[in-house]
């Protein structure tokens, strides 16, 4: 099935703001492929670029899936694992 990428990358974006060390850098929706750019607040290293497929799937710039769209904040929460942030 077919995902509103925009929207599922707004919704990755808002669970991603509520881990306390993650902040979202940029979220463009207008670019191809749309992403969001997330980082550990306390770490210039520690960041990644996510986008998701027209399937609604969740990947970092280096290929490593997330999860879905159908369950966005375990998605979110894996990248805050990976980035070594903890939860809010």
């Amino acid at each position: 099935m077919m995902r509103d990428v925009a929207l599922c990358l707004e919704q990755f974006a808002r669970h991603a703001r509520r881990h306390a060390d993650l902040s979202v850098q940029d979220v463009s929706l207008s670019s191809d492929p749309a992403y969001v750019s997330v980082r550990n607040r306390f770490s210039d290293t520690l960041a990644e670029t996510v986008t998701c497929s027209d399937d609604g799937i969740f990947v970092t710039s280096w290929g490593y899936r997330l999860g879905t769209a159908d369950d966005v904040e375990a998605a979110a929460a894996r990248l805050a694992f990976l980035l070594a942030a903890l939860p809010a």
